[in-house]
């Protein structure tokens, strides 16, 4: 359990600072970067698509035909989603306060999962749900705890303004729960498909779509959240 959960906080510290680096450069590279990603999790989900397809085919050529349109369509919807949800802060980012905010964004949902797998592995429990056997009920509070930290973390930057008050506490345990669905989302194709990991490019995780798909749910809502608050 130590050794999986070092690899989790390697790969997300690894991640974290890669992410720090291309919000703070140039936009065409931030663009670059963000394609790159939505390639990636495209091709993954591929994966869990063809598996999907090959399980539901049938010697029905017209139903074969209709799965593989739906899945083609499903395909091209996760690389769109991914490049133009994440290409909506190239307007905000070069703002002082925007790379910060991103990299906040993300901490929390990193945090959301280091924080799941070790209380998770360390107190065990009863199931979360049975879309994914391995997530307890101990495991979910242990990710709404650990959502809380970034905040303390960033709290004394000056750009994002931040305090720990009920509206902030909130705010990071709403993202959390976001992170957390689009994690079992995810999870959900993946058990149809009866696969584990999406992919093998991170050790500790899997695939780059294991570790970002909190992620791309939780960043887009951050943005409709941030205004009610």
């Amino acid at each position: 359990m130590k050794k999986n959960l070092l690899k989790r906080i390697i790969t997300s510290f690894f991640l974290l600072s890669i992410l720090m680096i291309v919000n703070f450069s140039h936009q065409f590279i931030f663009i670059l970067s963000i394609l790159t990603l939505g390639l990636v999790v495209c091709y993954e989900a591929n994966n869990i698509f063809s598996r999907l397809i090959k399980s539901n085919s049938s010697n029905n050529n017209v139903i074969n035909n209709k799965l593989n349109l739906k899945f083609l369509l499903l395909n091209v919807f996760s690389f769109f989603y991914v490049f133009f949800i994440f290409c909506q802060y190239s307007y905000e980012i070069h703002k002082v306060e925007g790379p910060i905010f991103f990299i906040y964004i993300v901490s929390i949902c990193f945090f959301t999962d280091i924080g799941g797998y070790a209380f998770g592995k360390t107190i065990g429990g009863k199931k979360l749900t049975k879309i994914s056997p391995n997530k307890t009920i101990s495991g979910t509070i242990g990710s709404f705890i650990a959502s809380i930290l970034p905040l303390i973390l960033f709290v004394n930057l000056e750009y994002l303004d931040l305090k720990v008050d009920i509206n902030n506490i909130f705010f990071c345990l709403t993202i959390s729960l976001i992170s957390q669905l689009g994690d079992l989302f995810v999870s959900y194709f993946k058990r149809k498909a009866k696969i584990k990991d999406t992919g093998k490019i991170l050790p500790g995780h899997g695939g780059l779509l294991d570790r970002v798909d909190g992620i791309i749910f939780a960043v887009p809502f951050s943005y409709f959240l941030i205004n009610l608050i």
